[in-house]
């Protein structure tokens, strides 16, 4: 857990995790690889774990996920895009159709055929299944967050 952390130090979340070992195993293995092994690149899982931040209120998620997507290549104007209800006309057609299936897997859970079809087409299936994972892994740490009020 610490390898994957800037300097080794530990972070809030960390500290609930380590509660459980199993539980900070599982978590740290899953989310280390959706961080640095997916082929989606990482300016777009950034910006999708800043829009599940923004949407499930998870204020700690956005002070850890707003930098490394403006490290990672997204700008200050589409950060403060992202706070904002619905789709931004700031985005491109790739980051649109990810903040639509961000926004309605976080929101309904289901998601339109229609956005999956759009992001097979813009990304391949590979890459697709990637989003829906990085979507469905980081409402996972946002919602661990809130409920436990890190």
């Amino acid at each position: 857990m610490q390898a994957r952390r800037p300097n080794r130090e530990l972070i809030g979340i960390d500290r609930y995790l380590l509660k459980s070992v199993p539980l900070a195993t599982g978590w740290n293995g899953l989310l280390g690889r959706v961080r640095k092994d997916f082929t989606l690149s990482l300016e777009y899982r950034e910006l999708i774990m800043c829009r599940v931040a923004v949407l499930n209120r998870a204020e700690f998620e956005w002070q850890v996920h707003q930098p490394a997507y403006l490290e990672a290549g997204g700008t200050q104007e589409k950060c403060d895009a992202l706070r904002e209800e619905g789709i931004s006309s700031r985005f491109n057609e790739e980051e649109r159709a990810l903040l639509a299936l961000t926004d309605q897997s976080t929101r309904q859970v289901e998601v339109d055929g229609a956005i999956i079809e759009t992001l097979k087409t813009l990304f391949g299936e590979q890459q697709t299944v990637e989003a829906v994972a990085t979507v469905a892994a980081y409402n996972m740490v946002s919602r661990f967050l809130v409920a436990l009020a890190i």
